[in-house]
């Protein structure tokens, strides 16, 4: 593996080059803003929701399947957003010695809370309904 001039392994990005990665994050970002905007195009086609239509409307399986889309490109999004920032910002100039091990922590602290969002996500839209989201 070639270490970039901060000596950091450019194998623990999400696809392991750069190039794939900043694709990866300009498609989730896509992906996350035309969800954003067809949610807020429900929200000024019905006024005032119910409870009844707004269930209904996220429980239908084009939103199921678009939401479980935008729960994988969030997941994607952060995870490169954040790789970027731990590797431009925890680096050993700027740090020491101790930046890899505290970029380590760091990193796996944001795996583990992707994918305890990315599996909460998943249970919210393919669970039981909406009454998986109360903890």
């Amino acid at each position: 593996m070639i270490k970039n001039d901060s000596g950091i392994k450019s194998a623990t990005g999400l696809t392991g080059s750069g190039s794939r990665d900043w694709i990866i994050q300009r498609i989730s970002a896509v992906v996350l803003a035309v969800y954003s905007v067809v949610l807020l195009g429900f929200f000024l086609t019905h006024g005032d929701v119910t409870y009844l239509e707004w269930s209904s409307f996220m429980t239908s399986l084009p939103m199921r399947l678009f939401s479980l889309v935008a729960v994988l490109a969030l997941a994607g999004h952060a995870w490169v957003g954040m790789w970027t920032v731990f590797t431009d910002y925890i680096t050993t100039g700027k740090l020491g010695s101790s930046a890899a091990g505290l970029r380590l922590v760091l990193q796996s602290l944001m795996i583990i809370a992707i994918l305890v969002f990315l599996f909460w996500g998943i249970m919210i839209f393919w669970g039981t309904g909406f009454g998986v989201v109360a903890v």
